[in-house]
């Protein structure tokens, strides 16, 4: 497989995340705690025939030694990092958040997704190597 299909195959795993975002918001609209929202994204993920690990966690190395972990709400196919928000707006430290995930865990791809709002919101936030 080239990296051309490689991509492609991520967007495929990107757009069904996103779509289970959609149903999830559709079904239990805005208002929730984050947790609910990861409960029923992992429920809905699985039902589409994902691989759904939550609340996965990412040593971070300093000089070679462990010095903590970054733990993110959910990781699809061992590809992708979907990290979930019930906030008014996406800022800065929420973009920054998904970027060290995306660092501590070598991914390329990580979707910040708001369940807060009647409809849900979304950002891809893509590490370049």
């Amino acid at each position: 497989m080239n990296a051309y299909e490689r991509e492609y195959e991520l967007d495929d795993v990107a757009k069904t995340v996103i779509g289970a975002a959609y149903a999830v918001s559709n079904a239990l609209g805005c208002g929730f705690l984050e947790k609910v929202y990861q409960r029923a994204m992992a429920c809905e993920m699985v039902q589409r025939g994902l691989i759904v690990k939550p609340n996965a966690s990412f040593s971070i190395y300093y000089r070679g030694q462990n010095i903590g972990e970054y733990v993110a709400d959910l990781v699809v196919d061992d590809r992708i990092i979907v990290e979930l928000k019930c906030v008014d707006t996406f800022v800065a430290e929420h973009m920054a958040q998904c970027l060290n995930y995306l660092k501590a865990s070598d991914m390329k791809l990580a979707l910040l997704i708001n369940f807060q709002k009647p409809r849900v919101e979304w950002k891809r936030v893509v590490r370049n190597k």
